[in-house]
Order: structure tokens, then C-alpha cells, then sequence
């Protein structure tokens, strides 16, 4: 077995050995607890017939464990200074692909199609950058790839938002995109200290199972997505005022929206937390022909 890129000693070692300096704007927190890395590659379930999408390997401490379960990794990274200490630290591995892309300009698509003839079902599994996590979840499910889901890394209260449940206070638009496509559960809390350098706020990791079919039926799904985060614009405000002022000619159409709010059997002094994905779906529905 090798030794284990994520402890303390070896990490230290490695960004010595190259004159490694954190870059904020990149959101870069290496995790120096192996036990964790275990832990998030077994939420994944990876198998030797498994690939594994990885999102800012870093110097490759989740990399390898990732290498080890699985049978092909192919990790995105944007950081050039990292792609010779990656290529050092993995080099006991002959399953891993780094390709130097920023994942959200790459095909993913094209690369998946390319990278992964040979293999069951893929699985996204990172340690998010902080600052960009919620615009790479939403691309990996809007693009449709075919992957079986995510066990991602990434700021607690970005994923109390993503797994919230209707009538809390982190219940909103975003949880309603991702439990459109996924099932989302948070597995695992991850304290800062095993980070360095620290985080300024505690990680949880997030998994998210995509579904075979969205939990409801709308009749557009972009008009839906407007409907949910004009919904949640104030979040104080009622989800008739929302509507009104966020909607398209929402003022001149507030009729039509009392309209569809009583079709779809909302009360209109209620708040947008307060609705359930399918009672978000009956109100876009209802309210779609007047705005289509």
C-alpha cells in the first residue's frame, strides 16, 4: 500500500518539495485526514467496474483513494502550478487521467464518451472549490451526463441549502434545482481542522442521487426554475407579491396570477418556503399559459 498523500507530514512535504502556495482565488484547502477520504469514497460506492469524475484533485490526497476503489479517475484541474506535483504524488497509479480544464468551460459529455467506453457507471467525487460549487452542480445535472450521481465536499450551509426540506429557513430555489434532478442527503459533517489551510466554516458532504425522472411533471421546465427562484426573490415577502413584482409584466398580470395561485389551490398570502416541489409545479403549470 502507499503511503497516504492526506496526512499532515507527507502533505507538508510535498508543498516544501515544490514551493506550493495556497491560492485563495481557487478556494484550494487540502484535506490531511485519510480516514475522511475513506469515508467519503465509500458513500460513493465505487466498484473496480466504477469511473470517478474528480473536480480539483489538488496534490491528489482524494485521488488516490479514488484510484484505489475505482478503475479509471479522471480529474479536471485549473491549477497549472499543480499538474507536476500531481504527476509526482500519483505516479504509483496507472488508472488516473488529469486533465488541465476548468470544468465548466469542458465538454464533460465529450470527455465521459471518451474516457469511459469501459466502464458501469460514474460517479462525481470532489472536494468542491467553495466558490464555485453550487455553478459545477448545476452544470453536471443540466447537461444530463450520464452519471449514476455526486458525493461532493462542500460548505455546510450551501449543503443545509441543497438538502433542505420545505418550511425551514434554508428551504429555497436551490433546493429546489438540485431535488428536481437528485436525491439529496447530506452524509457526512467535516470539521475545518482537517483542512489546511483552514476554512473559515465547517464541510459536509453532500451526496446526491440522480433520479430517472423529475418528481413531478411541468409543462416547462425553464418557465418552473423562474417560477421557483421568483418565488424566493424576498424571501420575507408573500408569494403573491414575489410573483408580481418578478415575473414578466407581473404587475400588469396579477390578475392571472390570482388566477393560477387559486387553480393550483394556493393561498396567496403564503411565503414561497412554504410550498412543496409539487405544489411549485402545479403553480408554474397553472401560471405558464399566461406568461407563454
Amino acid at each position: 500500500m502507499n503511503k497516504d498523500i492526506a496526512t499532515p507530514v507527507r502533505t507538508k512535504e510535498i508543498m516544501q518539495k515544490y514551493g506550493f502556495s495556497f491560492k485563495k482565488s481557487l478556494g484550494q484547502n487540502f484535506l490531511i485526514d485519510p480516514n475522511i477520504l475513506q469515508n467519503i469514497v465509500g458513500h460513493a460506492g465505487l466498484t473496480k467496474d466504477h469511473g470517478a469524475i474528480e473536480i480539483g484533485p489538488g496534490i491528489g490526497a482524494l485521488t488516490e483513494h479514488l484510484a484505489r476503489a475505482s478503475k479509471k479517475v479522471i480529474a479536471f484541474e485549473i491549477d497549472q502550478r499543480l499538474l507536476p506535483i500531481l504527476d509526482d504524488t500519483l505516479s504509483p497509479y496507472d488508472n488516473i487521467k488529469i486533465l488541465h480544464q476548468d470544468v465548466l468551460k469542458a465538454d464533460v459529455q465529450q470527455v465521459m464518451t471518451e474516457e469511459f467506453a469501459d466502464v458501469e457507471d460514474v460517479m462525481v467525487v470532489a472536494n468542491l472549490p467553495y466558490y464555485v460549487t453550487t455553478p459545477i452542480i448545476l452544470k453536471l445535472l443540466l447537461e444530463d451526463l450520464p452519471i449514476k450521481g455526486l458525493v461532493v465536499m462542500l460548505q455546510k450551509e450551501v449543503a443545509d441549502r441543497i438538502a433542505a426540506k420545505p418550511g425551514t429557513k434554508n428551504y429555497g430555489s436551490l433546493s429546489i434545482a438540485i431535488q428536481y434532478y437528485t436525491e439529496a442527503s447530506t452524509v457526512m459533517i467535516v470539521p475545518k481542522t482537517v483542512f489546511i489551510p483552514q476554512p473559515n466554516v465547517d464541510s459536509a458532504v453532500i451526496k446526491l442521487v440522480k433520479r430517472e425522472k423529475p418528481p413531478v411533471e411541468v409543462t416547462n421546465e425553464d418557465f418552473f426554475f423562474t417560477v421557483t427562484r421568483s418565488s424566493f426573490a424576498q424571501r420575507r415577502k408573500t408569494i403573491l407579491n414575489n410573483l408580481t413584482s418578478q415575473l414578466p409584466n407581473g404587475k400588469e398580470k396579477k390578475e392571472d396570477i390570482l388566477k393560477a395561485l387559486e387553480q393550483a389551490g394556493i393561498e396567496p398570502s403564503r411565503r414561497g418556503e412554504s410550498l412543496s416541489i409539487p405544489e411549485f409545479a402545479d403553480l408554474a403549470n397553472a401560471l405558464y399559459p399566461y406568461f407563454s
